[in-house]
């Protein structure tokens, strides 16, 4: 090895330390992991995702459906301060944003799905930001004074309103970025048009102001995605192990299966069980049972992907749940796993596993529960042919 490459890999894994231990003394509760949770989307678990969609959505049905009813109820406002056709303009226009406002109310129904929650928040946001691109010029074009001119500088600053509606929502920084990006550009376009309604020195101010507005905004909601990623994690995991239990782990098998379902890909399962793990409780200890469950469970996590998924099935029994690989993929996971091993037990001997695997098209799998009965069939026949051993599609046995 070149030892410029040893010592750039020693320099990068000392500001990662530097890093980490800048974070601990700052909160023990974050992380760079978090972190990178909270910046963008895509890293989240399946279980996040779903429960943030069905968040997000609820609440844009919400709000849609409150501005459907308030915002037609400043027609009257308009109509006694504008000169016309300046008030019936603003009128048609209120109504066709609160027609807009209940059409997003009553289209989106309660989702799992990250892509239909974005969809409708994009849509939410859509409506005023077209509004004010209309109403804003329109407006300029009159000359106004006196309490109607007061009135009207409120026209400009409805993109305050919006960008600051963002913080009811458990958004990323990088979903925060581009959803106040378009009312943003839209205030910057009003000001490139000439059609401000404010002097071009106070636009600057609110250029400014609604940046901070976004960023403080963007903020917020971070905040409550983090609340909502422990909470999650709290409640879908094992104490012990700090894996998925069973019951979420059947709620994400589900998932899984009906995407593999969909896209006609591969989906593999390994069921994996320790080998004589109850001696080590009647002999040594529940205590020392435990610690032998959380160090095969570690050994686990090591040799996953991020997007597998580790569920506690049992007492010793475990499925790690592999989405998009086949079974020659599943095989050099396994494979793996077994020359890292599963740590080692009480007496100092290394902790054993049998294993069954299953793929979704090899196995012609009906549905979740029929692949995880297949791989748990196939992990009973490595247990009584002499357990620390693999059975694969078709009942080959590798060791």
């Amino acid at each position: 090895m070149d030892p410029r490459d040893l010592k750039s890999g020693t320099a990068r894994r000392g500001t990662s330390a530097y890093f980490d231990g800048a974070l601990a003394r700052f909160s023990r509760e974050v992380s760079r992991a978090i972190l990178h949770d909270l910046a963008v989307p895509g890293a989240h678990s399946p279980l996040v995702q779903r429960r943030r969609a069905g968040l997000i959505v609820s609440r844009v049905r919400w709000v849609a459906a409150v501005f459907a009813v308030l915002t037609p109820l400043w027609i009257g406002v308009d109509l006694s301060i504008f000169p016309e056709p300046l008030a019936w303009w603003l009128a048609g226009l209120r109504v066709l944003a609160s027609a807009a406002f209940a059409a997003v109310a009553l289209a989106f129904r309660n989702t799992e799905d990250m892509k239909v929650a974005n969809l409708a928040l994009g849509a939410l946001l859509a409506i005023p930001t077209v509004f004010f691109l209309i109403s804003d010029p329109l407006v300029s074009g009159y000359p106004i004074e006196g309490m109607a001119q007061a009135l009207a500088a409120g026209y400009a600053f409805l993109p305050f309103v919006m960008v600051a509606g963002l913080s009811v929502f458990p958004i990323t920084a990088l979903e925060g970025a581009v959803f106040s990006a378009p009312l943003v550009l839209a205030t910057i376009g009003i000001v490139a048009g000439d059609f401000e309604l404010l002097p071009f020195r106070t636009y600057l101010g609110a250029l400014w102001l609604l940046g901070l507005i976004a960023v403080v905004a963007t903020l917020a909601g971070m905040s409550q995605l983090h609340f909502m990623i422990q909470l999650v994690n709290q409640a879908s995991h094992d104490a012990l192990t700090k894996v998925y239990t069973r019951r979420v782990g059947e709620e994400l098998l589900d998932v899984q299966f009906s995407t593999a379902m969909r896209s006609g890909s591969t989906l593999s399962l390994a069921f994996v069980d320790l080998d004589n793990f109850k001696s080590v409780n009647d002999r040594y200890g529940h205590e020392e049972g435990d610690n032998t469950l959380r160090k095969a469970t570690d050994q686990l996590r090591k040799v996953l992907r991020r997007g597998d998924i580790l569920i506690r099935w049992g007492g010793e029994e475990f499925l790690v749940v592999m989405p998009g690989t086949d079974e020659k993929g599943a095989r050099v996971a396994i494979e793996r796993l077994r020359a890292e091993g599963l740590g080692q037990r009480p007496d100092g001997t290394e902790q054993t596993a049998s294993i069954g695997v299953a793929e979704r098209t090899a196995d012609n799998a009906a549905d979740w529960a029929d692949l995880v009965e297949k791989a748990d069939q196939r992990m009973y026949v490595a247990k009584k042919s002499g357990k620390d051993r693999v059975v694969t599609i078709g009942d080959e046995t590798f060791f």
